[in-house]
């Protein structure tokens, strides 16, 4: 006797108990509309410099920029601050209706700022998807848009670096 699919088992189940009428049969159900849910536009970027990581992400707002969950105005150093700021500046009136909001860790001060530089810039290419900012920013600095490749080279064994020997002395 040929083994029958689940499907054809269960079609049989429920026909033999339609038939015996045990389960009344259910009204049509009234079809409801759906209402379609707008997705909000989003940009999520993330960038790596020598050992920071910034994830950055950009969707419509009140022109808001956070790093860390704070605002950008509260960063002590101006130099600092300056590396941030310095995509946005560059961008003008097109990022005053963006929300930012940038989470960076690892590294120093001045690779996590160069991270978050990095991540705004490259997020606010990837929302407004605007060629003319592109150019403009591979025209200044081509690390704007892409990420730097270079890493620290790690300590080798019979040295103080990664190629600096100890000094060898005679006497």
């Amino acid at each position: 006797m040929p083994r029958k699919k689940k499907t054809e088992i269960a079609e049989g189940i429920v026909a033999n108990v339609a038939a015996s009428g045990a389960v009344e049969t259910a009204a049509p159900a009234v079809e409801q509309k759906k209402k379609k849910k707008t997705k909000k536009k989003i940009a999520v970027v993330s960038i790596r410099r020598k050992e920071s990581v910034a994830r950055a992400i950009v969707k419509d707002g009140k022109g808001i920029v956070r790093v860390n969950k704070m605002l950008i105005d509260t960063v002590s150093n101006p130099y600092i601050k300056e590396i941030m700021l310095e995509p946005i500046r560059m961008a003008g009136d097109k990022v005053a209706k963006l929300e930012i909001i940038v989470n960076v860790n690892g590294g120093g001060i001045v690779g996590q700022a160069q991270a978050v530089r990095t991540a705004i810039a490259k997020g606010i290419v990837a929302f407004t998807k605007d060629d003319e900012l592109k150019k403009v920013y591979l025209d200044y600095d081509r690390f704007l848009l892409v990420p730097d490749p270079r890493r620290v080279e790690p300590k080798k064994f019979k040295g103080r670096k990664a190629r600096a020997r100890f000094q060898k002395s005679y006497r």
